[in-house]
């Protein structure tokens, strides 16, 4: 492999996707130990020299999001205190994403606690991938590029398009995903109006747009519980859609229960990415649900960063 002027390490939530991304890039990931003792703790050690060197590190702070977050951050600090001269950090799918405001009078900002402890242990760049919540970004006092995974999902899902597509944001919080997908696919555009009860029961109270006798393709950035979009199935069916063709949605974090709602809320096809690993997660071995990589992304994104070009529509 050709010697570059950056390092590539992966964590343990990447390990799937981080091979994929170096290949894409033509060179070797840096060896690196990571194991956990039997209390939870974790050791890790990097096998090669990172003095003077520049690192980018892949980890997504996926389920278990807490272990996953502290690795990074130790893996951060290993690098920092190894001398390496800059310390990027690719997170595919950023935790805590959500938790961007507080609930109550004594409840934490999850998301800025997250990225400061990023900031301190020596990170100086971070890449987030279709983040939840954009505001993120002003969390972090450090450069932060969130890239735009959605446009990968669409050769995956353009076999699927007729003149009678709708594209449907399942929440006003997808709407800006849903409005450049419909853009994009050149797809009119509706919207379901959503009231979230608990974190696991939702109800959509309406359908905003003309989905009759129409196929609908549900657009969002996440699948966690599955519930937003089973119940919009269930309404965009109600309101006289001819079928839920799809949902598409960049991360797969599929908590327990979510595929069982899929399954019976009518959707046709499930597309995502592999930001989140299958295994972290517990997929089901299901034939609705269909995997895009987003390694040549991520290896066109590195590229730039490394030849210090602009991320702006990367590709």
């Amino acid at each position: 492999m050709p010697r570059t002027e950056y390092l590539l390490i992966a964590g343990t939530a990447s390990a799937a996707l981080a091979p994929l991304v170096a290949r894409e890039l033509g060179i070797a990931l840096t060896p690196c130990r990571i194991e956990r003792f039997p209390d939870g703790e974790i050791s890790l050690e990097i096998s090669d020299n990172v003095r003077r060197r520049e690192v980018v590190i892949i980890q997504a702070t996926s389920p278990p999001v807490n272990d996953h977050l502290v690795e990074l951050i130790l893996l951060a600090d290993a690098c920092r205190r190894a001398a390496a001269s800059h310390i990027t950090a690719v997170v595919p799918y950023f935790g805590y994403a959500r938790s961007d405001r507080r609930r109550g009078l004594r409840a934490p900002v999850s998301a800025r606690a997250a990225a400061t402890a990023l900031e301190s242990s020596g990170i100086g760049h971070v890449v987030t991938l279709d983040v939840h919540a954009p505001q993120i970004e002003g969390f972090f006092s450090i450069p932060t590029d969130d890239v735009e995974a959605m446009p990968s999902l669409d050769a995956a899902i353009g076999p699927l398009l007729d003149e009678q597509t709708v594209i449907v944001a399942p929440d006003l919080g997808a709407v800006r995903r849903a409005r450049d997908a419909s853009r994009r696919l050149r797809r009119p555009m509706a919207l379901c109006l959503k009231q979230r009860s608990s974190g696991t029961q939702v109800e959509v109270t309406g359908v905003v747009g003309n989905v009759d006798g129409r196929s609908c393709i549900i657009v969002d950035d996440m699948i966690s519980t599955g519930a937003t979009v089973a119940e919009s199935a269930r309404a965009l069916l109600a309101a006289g859609a001819r079928e839920v063709r799809a949902v598409v949605a960049t991360h797969a974090v599929f908590a327990p229960g979510a595929a069982e709602r899929l399954a019976g809320s009518g959707i046709r096809d499930v597309f995502v990415t592999d930001t989140v690993a299958a295994a972290a997660v517990g997929w089901p071995a299901t034939p609705l649900l269909h995997v895009t990589s987003v390694a040549s992304l991520l290896a066109r994104v590195i590229r730039r960063l490394e030849a210090g070009e602009s991320l702006r529509a990367p590709g």
